[in-house]
């Protein structure tokens, strides 16, 4: 299934964070654990933050994609599934059963 992990950190940890040299090569090296699909990193209430892209079958999966983030940037998250529009497509049947009987 595939998420969007939508999270912002705090200033005082984003701050922290920011000032270790190394923070770009870490942040590099967390999305490459997580195999990430795409990172964009951007203001999200007002805070530093952005969005993940990751693809993973097994709800287990998420403490190991969210941990990271909690323990090293004391991070708030959010994972948000999503569908690409094939998934879509594939829906249709699903879609137009809810619709005669909700509908």
């Amino acid at each position: 299934m595939r998420y969007i992990l939508r999270f912002h950190i705090p200033v005082e940890s984003g701050n922290a964070a920011v000032r270790d040299p190394k923070f770009g090569d870490k942040m590099r090296d967390l999305l490459s654990e997580l195999h990430a699909e795409t990172a964009y990193f951007t203001a999200v209430d007002g805070q530093r933050g952005g969005y993940i892209v990751v693809n993973f079958d097994d709800a287990s999966k998420i403490p190991a994609v969210a941990e990271p983030l909690f323990l090293w940037l004391k991070a708030d998250l959010e994972f948000i599934p999503v569908m690409l529009a094939d998934d879509l497509g594939r829906a249709g049947s699903a879609i137009s059963a809810a619709v005669k009987k909700w509908g």
